[in-house]
């Protein structure tokens, strides 16, 4: 059983993915040159949580919060001005920066525009964001979050859609049975990233 995130739970899941993430390529080129990237982090996961709590659910292993995950269905997959209103994180990114919001604009373009391809007429789920605390890494806590996301996609049939930054975790992904649809390079960061699909079983 994973412990459902809650509200109060905010702040330390976001503190969670900002330790997680801390040197995560994609991030780190984001941030390039710039001050106080933990908290930069914590105010974008901190998006991240407040969207998928409104829109979808977030997991934890426990209550302890060893790592976080969270997914929105795929109408919710991009992150338009109005949803994020409604999910009262433009506070949260209205911290993270003039610069940051500039260089991640066409990276969430493009990012969004592939996504609507591959996923043109299914229904799907989009895993958004997962992160386990840096000194509980290599313990079974992720394997243990998306072992529960697969089971429970499986069980209501559906897709489920996610995006990664490392080819580390494209094999991590593909042994849970996810199939990489295509490898980009992002825009103004020029970094790659891979979008990847897991067919629910028949």
């Amino acid at each position: 059983m994973l412990y459902r995130v809650q509200k109060g739970d905010i702040v330390r899941a976001s503190k969670v993915l900002a330790d997680a993430f801390q040197h995560d390529p994609l991030w780190n080129k984001i941030y390039e040159r710039e001050s106080g990237l933990e908290k930069r982090l914590r105010a974008a996961f901190e998006v991240s949580v407040r969207y998928c709590l409104k829109y979808g659910e977030v997991y934890a292993p426990s209550k302890d919060l060893e790592g976080v995950m969270g997914f929105v269905p795929g109408k919710y997959a991009d992150m338009n001005m109005w949803h994020m209103i409604g999910s009262e994180s433009m506070g949260s990114a209205m911290r993270i920066g003039l610069t940051t919001a500039k260089k991640v604009a066409p990276v969430f373009k493009l990012v969004n525009e592939d996504r609507r391809k591959h996923m043109a007429g299914h229904t799907f789920l989009h895993l958004s964001v997962v992160g386990v605390a840096s000194e509980l890494q290599g313990k079974g806590f992720g394997s243990k979050l998306i072992g529960a996301a697969i089971e429970k996609f499986q069980r209501e049939n559906l897709r489920l859609y996610l995006e990664t930054e490392t080819e580390e975790n494209v094999k991590m992904y593909k042994h849970f049975g996810f199939k990489l649809l295509k490898s980009i390079t992002l825009p103004i960061v020029n970094l790659p990233m891979w979008e990847m699909v897991k067919v629910p079983q028949a």
